[in-house]
């Protein structure tokens, strides 16, 4: 006998034969409300404000009134802003929103919308936005033939994304990672498009799964969501950089980070226990290793209980971060969201006598497994929540910790899906809402939870996060490493386009780990990985628990005193690292670049991702392939020299670089100035505070500049909020006769540990008669800190002082 079952409907397919998209149909009426234009059409609308100069934002709607609320992803101090003045021009056939750079045009019979510049000329167009009756929403825009597509923040394959397709889901991808994998672990759904000499960028805000199709379509490329709203912010260029500085002032830039941070960190899943951990640091001290962080992957907790220690493995933690910081090393302990289901586990106990976890709508906490076993997991959308787990981390920082390794944050589940349950709910302080909603927030929100909480209780000094899960803003909160990669050669050149697109996607502080997490390393993959890595802006060496091991002494001596030498070229050039680091938090500019960033116009660079640029004027280039000792570099156009043996090189053309094992190939821009610092084995050691300022292809003639700001502070305070910081700029200037060079202190209000400053003139093109003012000295005068000028044996010019507050100019005069 059967039942009704017999006659389910899906045995008969799908309910009505369509689901139509529909779109918003003919205008109807604009309603102006303050700041905020409401445009409605026969099935919906949309509501359209200009937050700032050359932004707006369109949150579209399907019926009653918009919802104008903004995720956390926009900056709380941009949310207050508003560009004043837009004009509203309405015809028979269109309506006109015109602010001072842009203005948005809106086809009444069709609600297309085009964005035009000042002049009139078209800058993008979306032909096309459709509902689909079950909540998602797509878009489609032209494309041009001669576009470009950067930013997406993690995305696998090369810098240009034209012809890829990505989805934003935040995923934990242990394999594979190659170029088809569409999702990562972060998710930006922010992209910038370039045709011609044109460029902006669109900003979707939606953190639930959305669609960036540059793939599909030939004419056209899509943005599309599954669920929430369709909330679109336009970003107008002209060019990369004033879309990048434009895109961070609205999902905020990084705060300059403790310096410590932006040292050689070493990590392994696991280092296994206390004297294992110390025996480590040791070795990096008694080798002469720069080092300033060790990690501690899970094995060092009681049962993978965060805030524990395991009392077998590490029986006094707090003795043991005593003996590492003596030594000028700190530890950073992973803290993953998955809170063991143990009723006598504090954590566990408050976190469900307090209703911080997150739930099923019908009651009851939902319990998934990850490493504890059956766990929970907070609900960071709730603001109470988050105080709570930030306020946890006392555990760690009464320790001496002042770093934390966000992971398994997307939130990764080992369950079939990978993730929470989609129904799951979320309290959103009262705005409750489903993880399907809110997926891609998640990662960010516990990083937020896990800052602030850091901010409070480390009295005035900086902290350091690293996630690696994220959405657009993460980079207020954390640094971000780029997952489980692999140790291949081609996963040491993928990570160069994900690193350089995400710098372009507001995050400046991330890398790969280096040497590869899974599979084995080699001892020439370690040393080639750890040449790019000394460059990158997050620099760890990290490796999985049944892998070789990969210390920088794992294989022996000769890869050992490579390594030792990249990595001390990493801390002689912390002032500049740190300089670019200050910049972005200032403008959002990257720390490493992509050269089409600063050559916009050569077509040779728009898809070039094998070498990258350290600010705009120092050129990396990679051997990212075994057994190769030369290999193509482009040079941009300009002159160019050789940082290794000095050699001038003219640009915008292709070399062959020489590259043996113990070279990577780096370039200077003539008329640029790199500052180098002394060598240290932690960047807490300021014993020595003399900088080398080094000046490339200065030319004796009229017109002729060298300039740069070295910007300093403590390093580990936020005193320079204060203004107790120092700027100190120095000024190479071509004359009649000679040249004039000068340094003077814009603001000094923090001084370093330095008695010299020393500026060095790498092959300028002329010889020296004298430098007034000074002295000819020799080079041991010059060892033994004299003031005065010296010409070494290649033809450059060495000129020490002592570093004056009231700062210094001298004339060169240059032999006839």
């Amino acid at each position: 006998m059967e039942g009704s079952e017999a006659i389910r409907p899906d045995k008969y397919g799908a309910a009505g034969n369509g689901e139509q998209w529909k779109d918003v149909g003919r205008f109807q009426k604009t309603e102006r409300r303050g700041d905020t234009f409401v445009l409605r059409g026969e099935r919906g609308g949309a509501a359209v404000l200009f937050p700032a100069e050359g932004i707006f934002r369109i949150k579209f709607f399907r019926k009653g009134e918009p919802d104008l609320s903004a995720t956390v992803a926009i900056d709380p101090a941009f949310r207050q802003k508003s560009e004043s003045g837009i004009e509203l021009e309405e015809t028979g056939d269109r309506v006109v929103l015109r602010s001072s750079l842009i203005a948005l045009e809106v086809d009444k019979s069709t609600f297309a919308l085009t964005v035009r510049d000042k002049e009139g000329k078209v800058l993008c167009h979306q032909k096309s936005l459709a509902f689909h009756p079950r909540s998602g929403v797509h878009a489609l825009y032209d494309m041009p033939q001669d576009s470009h597509f950067y930013g997406l923040g993690e995305k696998s394959s090369f810098l240009d994304k034209r012809g890829e397709r990505y989805t934003n889901w935040n995923t934990d991808v242990y394999a594979p990672h190659v170029p088809e994998i569409e999702a990562l672990y972060q998710s930006i759904p922010f992209v910038i498009h370039m045709s011609g000499k044109t460029s902006y960028g669109l900003f979707l805000d939606n953190p639930g799964r959305t669609e960036v199709d540059m793939r599909t379509h030939a004419e056209s490329f899509a943005m599309g969501c599954s669920t929430g709203d369709y909330d679109l912010y336009f970003i107008a260029g002209p060019s990369v950089k004033d879309v990048v500085t434009r895109y961070t002032s609205l999902t905020g830039r990084i705060e300059l980070p403790p310096k410590w941070a932006l040292g050689y960190h070493q990590s392994r899943y696991s280092y296994m226990d206390q004297e294992e951990v110390l025996e480590l640091a040791r070795t990096f001290r008694d080798k002469n290793i720069p080092c300033d962080v060790i990690y501690l992957d899970i094995h060092y907790m009681d049962g993978y209980r965060v805030f524990t220690f395991d009392p077998v493995r590490f029986p006094d933690p707090r003795a043991m971060m005593k003996e590492l910081r003596d030594m000028g090393i700190r530890i950073v302990p992973i803290v993953d969201p998955g809170v063991k289901k143990d009723p006598t586990y504090p954590v566990y106990r408050e976190g469900v006598q307090q209703e911080h976890f997150c739930t099923r709508l019908e009651g009851g906490i939902y319990f998934d497994e990850v490493w504890p076993g059956t766990s929970a997991f907070p609900d960071f959308t709730d603001d109470r929540t988050s105080k709570w787990w930030g306020d946890l981390h006392s555990f760690y920082t009464e320790n001496g910790i002042e770093g934390i390794w966000n992971d398994m944050n997307e939130p990764a589940v080992f369950n079939e899906s990978k993730t929470m349950d989609l129904d799951v709910i979320h309290r959103n302080n009262g705005d409750m809402k489903t993880h399907e909603e809110l997926h891609n927030l998640y990662g960010l929100l516990m990083s937020k939870a896990t800052a602030e909480g850091l901010k409070r209780q480390l009295d005035n000094r900086r902290p350091f996060v690293l996630t690696r899960a994220g959405y657009a803003g993460i980079q207020r909160y954390a640094a971000v490493w780029t997952g489980d990669n692999r140790s291949f050669w081609e996963h040491m050149a993928l990570a160069m386009p994900m690193v350089l697109n995400m710098g372009l996607s507001g995050l400046p502080f991330a890398g790969p780990d280096i040497g590869g997490f899974a599979h084995h390393t080699s001892g020439q993959l370690l040393v080639r990985w750890t040449q790019m890595g000394a460059f990158f802006p997050y620099f760890r060496n990290h490796s999985a628990i049944d892998t070789l091991r990969q210390e920088p002494w794992a294989f022996g001596t000769e890869t050992e005193e490579i390594i030792r030498k990249y990595i001390g070229l990493r801390y002689r050039w912390l002032p500049h690292i740190y300089n670019l680091f200050q910049e972005a938090s200032m403008t959002g500019m990257p720390v490493i670049r992509p050269l089409v960033l600063e050559y916009p116009d050569d077509p040779n660079v728009t898809n070039l991702c094998d070498q990258f640029l350290l600010g705009d004027s120092v050129l990396i280039a990679p051997v990212y392939r075994p057994d190769t000792d030369h290999r193509a570099v482009y040079l941009p156009e300009g002159a160019w020299f050789d940082y290794w043996t000095g050699e001038k090189l003219e640009g915008g053309r292709y070399i062959l670089a020489s590259c043996p094992l113990e070279t990577m190939p780096m370039y200077v821009k003539a008329g640029s100035v790199v500052p180098e610092g002394a060598l240290t084995q932690h960047a807490d050691d300021q014993t020595n505070g003399n900088v080398t300022f080094h000046i490339y292809g200065a030319a004796a003639r009229t017109g002729f500049k060298a300039e740069y700001s070295l910007y300093e502070d403590d390093g580990a305070t936020y005193d320079y909020r204060d203004q107790t910081y120092s700027r100190l700029n120095v000024c190479l200037e071509g004359k009649e006769g000679g040249l004039g060079l000068s340094y003077a202190y814009a603001h000094r209000k923090y001084e370093a540990n330095r008695s010299l400053l020393r500026f060095k003139l790498h092959r300028p093109d002329f010889a020296v008669k004298e430098v007034t003012g000074l002295a000819s000295v020799s080079a041991e005068q010059l060892q033994e800190g004299a003031e005065g000028w010296h010409v070494d044996g290649n033809g450059g010019l060495i000129i020490q002082t002592a570093d004056r507050s009231a700062g210094a100019s001298w004339t060169i005069e240059t032999a006839k």
